[in-house]
């Protein structure tokens, strides 16, 4: 029955349920529709499902790539128990940090053995809590991650596209949730929750966006990722897992990009194992010397000026926002979240918490009573704390 509230809402999406199962290369839909338009809906119990969900979700819906184009996306939805208030359930976003950049990669295909599962069984007990407050639960995989083409890593339209359309996709497949939502997200997807807080109002003005969460919010220095990895200081070598998917994802979004004809020969078994593996796998691949990564005579302005663009300091939040972040995080440092919160500030109110002790993942749990007062004040029309002071 997964078209049963699908078909009360919207003509046409019962051809496109199935019980085909996870979507992976071929076995997605073809493109068809507006942007947020739901395609398929079938119930998984695996370990991407919310157990305090009366139900979840894998669906495909339509999203648009940053150029534009449509693309098809995968993601899933998970709905409360009993009825819903007065004017629908309102909804959840999530934004999922780094995971990879090859299909396998995608929370929706989460499974308790999967390459992925230390970092997302933390993520699904803190967005259990959402369902259990009564939120629907929305998570995209983003453009590229369980559907056909390359994962868009990092590019920041992208991103907050699927964000807001899979709420689109969602309200179509069960009336019960309402137009009332906010977005939230962690690493990769703090970049992706800022870039939504900025757009999504514009792009999706039928729902109304209510509040932004970044945690630990990635992207705040692409810019400098080439200079970094050449001066070889400390910590560039931990940093070379992040760097091929960067690549990969700018030569995704951007033809001007060649990830091949950028890295020496000796780096390229790390573009190999992106490809087909997930950050816990490219973590194991042989490292390089730094200044052996990318080839003295790779021509780095469109790949440096691509990733300047998808820089989280440069936007203009229109709804209240958000920050959190780890004292002790190796990741996302402090400092450079301090100086994303101040380029923010000068234009937009931000609320910043910081939890000192707590590292990358480990600022998800910790934030979680305070994200979900701010969230509570915003919803309710309240003025949320001020941080710019």
């Amino acid at each position: 029955m997964c078209c049963a509230a699908a078909l009360a809402v919207t003509a046409g999406v019962a051809s496109a349920c199935s019980s085909g199962g996870a979507p992976r290369g071929g076995d997605v839909p073809s493109a068809q529709g507006e942007a947020g338009t739901l395609l398929t809906a079938d119930p998984i119990e695996t370990a991407a499902a919310l157990p305090s969900a009366e139900s979840t979700r894998l669906v495909t819906y339509m999203s648009e790539d940053a150029a534009g184009k449509p693309i098809v996306v995968s993601g899933t939805v998970s709905v409360p128990r009993g009825p819903a208030p007065e004017g629908g359930f309102p909804v959840l976003s999530w934004a999922h940090g780094t995971s990879g950049y090859a299909d396998v990669c995608a929370p929706s295909q989460d499974t308790a053995d999967g390459p992925d599962h230390d970092y997302f069984a933390g993520v699904t007990a803190e967005l259990d809590k959402w369902v259990q407050r009564g939120f629907a639960v929305v998570q995209t995989d983003y453009e590229g991650l369980g559907t056909p083409g390359g994962h868009t890593y990092m590019n920041g339209d992208s991103a907050a596209h699927t964000v807001t359309d899979i709420v689109r996709a969602a309200r179509q497949l069960d009336g019960r949730i309402g137009d009332e939502w906010v977005v939230a997200g962690h690493s990769q997807g703090g970049q992706a929750a800022l870039f939504t807080a900025q757009n999504a109002p514009e792009r999706a003005p039928e729902l109304d966006l209510q509040a932004a969460v970044s945690i630990a919010p990635g992207g705040t220095t692409l810019r400098d990722t080439v200079d970094y990895i050449r001066a070889g200081g400390p910590g560039a070598e931990a940093a070379e897992a992040f760097v091929p998917i960067i690549l990969l994802g700018a030569e995704a979004a951007d033809p001007e990009i060649d990830a091949e004809a950028l890295l020496t020969d000796t780096a390229h078994p790390m573009l190999t194992a992106t490809r087909t593996g997930c950050l816990a796998q490219i973590r194991q691949a042989e490292t390089v010397p730094p200044e052996q990564f990318f080839r003295p005579d790779a021509d780095l302005a469109p790949l440096t000026d691509y990733l300047a663009r998808q820089e989280p300091g440069a936007v203009v939040p229109a709804v209240p926002t958000m920050i959190a972040q780890g004292g002790a995080d190796a990741i996302v440092l402090p400092e450079r979240t301090g100086e994303l919160v101040d380029q923010l500030c000068n234009v937009a109110p931000v609320t910043y918490r910081l939890y000192a002790g707590e590292d990358h993942r480990g600022a998800v749990p910790a934030s979680d009573a305070d994200v979900r007062g701010f969230v509570a004040a915003a919803m309710a029309g309240e003025v949320t704390p001020d941080s710019c002071g």
